[in-house]
């Protein structure tokens, strides 16, 4: 990264706003509890990571460079095997902070939230499989590590404010106000964000860590779109 616009660190915020703001707006609008429209996370999270990519692109080009100058992209600079341990590395870490927080949330090792991968429309879950991962992978680190890490000077400072709202990103989604559900969101990925934003500080290759954070979401989007296709495979897949 060449150029260093540091308001550009003021959007980190934007993606808990945005989710908070259009699950109670959405259920409001709908005449439903929030609770009861939490399935559509994944189809609100494509619409927000599209959202994502725009602002960036606009942002980018008002200060004179491009996407892939805003995550320090470089051709030929990534190797088959430092994707391969990234995808290993996120993929235990992921597992870990899942297994860890659900244990100090809820007392259960392993917990997972069932609405993460309750039915939706089968032909919105279909485009969903292409769609979720890769605008995802677009649209997250674009902004934690090309508007956050790359803009901040202080080391310190550079990983923890861009990993904290990579993490806290999902405890809105979906959105329930319920604390104990919101910290276990928050915790499960902490620990994962964090390693990913020191790992970003110290190599400034993002490709790694885009394809890893797309593959784990294509994990995710295949469970959704297999409760959405199987009835009553949901219902079996919570009494497990």
């Amino acid at each position: 990264m060449k150029k260093q616009n540091r308001y550009l660190s003021f959007l980190l915020p934007f993606r808990c706003v945005a989710f908070l703001l259009i699950f109670v707006i959405g259920a409001f609008a709908v005449g439903k509890k929030i609770s009861e429209i939490s399935n559509w996370w994944s189809i609100v999270a494509g619409i927000v990571n599209i959202v994502t990519i725009l602002i960036l692109i606009v942002v980018t080009k008002m200060n004179g460079i491009n996407y892939w100058e805003l995550v320090n992209y470089q051709k030929e600079k990534t190797t088959p095997k430092q994707i391969i341990s990234m995808v290993i590395v996120i993929v235990l870490v992921g597992m870990i902070g899942m297994y860890f927080a659900g244990f100090v949330c809820y007392g259960v090792i392993p917990y997972a939230a069932p609405m993460m991968i309750a039915p939706i429309p089968s032909w919105l879950a279909v485009i969903n499989v292409i769609v979720l991962p890769v605008t995802t992978a677009f649209a997250e680190e674009g902004l934690y590590l090309g508007c956050g890490v790359n803009q901040i000077k202080n080391k310190y400072i550079a990983i923890a404010v861009p990993a904290f709202f990579f993490a806290l990103q999902h405890s809105f989604i979906p959105t329930l106000f319920n604390m104990q559900y919101i910290t276990y969101r928050f915790l499960s990925f902490l620990p994962l964000t964090i390693i990913l934003c020191w790992s970003y500080y110290k190599k400034r290759n993002p490709l790694p860590i885009m394809v890893g954070h797309a593959i784990i979401d294509i994990a995710t989007v295949v469970q959704i779109l297999a409760t959405s296709l199987v009835p009553g495979l949901y219902e079996t897949m919570c009494g497990m």
